[in-house]
């Protein structure tokens, strides 16, 4: 069964280029050019992954990822403009998995579309062990329920700062770059934007500060990438 993908624009052109590249790569393609629409159609054809426009008659694209969260995972991708990146931030913060700007290319956008789409499948198919891998300041990550807490507070992550914070805590002490965390993390296999990783690093340091400053043992390593400092430790069946 082809993969289904509902596309969610106003603009009639960038639909169409979006429609005809998908059914070119053999995805099966819905279509909604307002909010309204769109919640419909995610709730009832149940699409494996959503290319959303922020900019939308009726109810916006934020309104539409907020809504969505409630009650499914399915992967967001946000279109935005250039100048949007409040917006994007906010997406990003409530639970979409990747945005590309307007104008795009068609090769990124693709290969966002398979990389995001591969990481959930990889993610449905693997029986992930019940381990728990901890960190400075009661930092706590558990993989069998994706649960992530400092001490007793919860941290409400996204699926990707999850998969972020749990990779470079795995590899503590080991400087990894922005291109191997696109690659490990976000499922890029081309050299895609970087920037991506700095937001995410932000936002999730933002929030490790907030639960507790010493759990925020991340560091930027000029020129390089990140690591995380502290040693981190490992629990659970293998």
């Amino acid at each position: 069964m082809p993969q289904r993908i509902l596309v969610v624009d106003d603009e009639p052109a960038v639909t169409d280029l979006l429609v005809y590249n998908l059914r070119k790569a053999h995805y099966e393609v819905l279509t909604a050019a307002d909010g309204c629409s769109a919640l419909a159609r995610a709730r009832a054809e149940q699409p494996d992954l959503i290319l959303l426009d922020l900019m939308l008659p009726q109810v916006d694209g934020l309104d539409i990822c907020r809504e969505l969260r409630k009650t499914s995972a399915v992967p967001i991708i946000m279109i935005t403009a250039r100048g949007e990146e409040i917006d994007r931030v906010v997406g990003l913060e409530l639970g979409a998995d990747d945005y590309v700007t307007k104008p795009f290319s068609v090769r990124e956008l693709m290969a966002r579309v398979k990389a995001v789409l591969r990481r959930t499948q990889d993610k449905r198919r693997s029986a992930l062990p019940i381990t728990q891998i901890t960190g400075p300041g009661g930092l706590r990550l558990e993989t069998d329920t994706r649960l992530a807490a400092v001490g007793e507070t919860s941290l409400e992550l996204t699926r990707l700062e999850f998969d972020l914070l749990y990779h470079l805590l795995d590899n503590a002490g080991r400087v990894l770059t922005r291109e191997q965390l696109l690659e490990q993390v976000w499922g890029y296999d081309f050299a895609g934007d970087t920037r991506s990783v700095d937001s995410a690093i932000k936002r999730l340091r933002s929030k490790l500060r907030n639960a507790n400053r010493e759990a925020d043992d991340l560091e930027s390593v000029r020129g390089v990438g990140y690591r995380f400092v502290k040693n981190s430790s490992h629990t659970g069946y293998q």
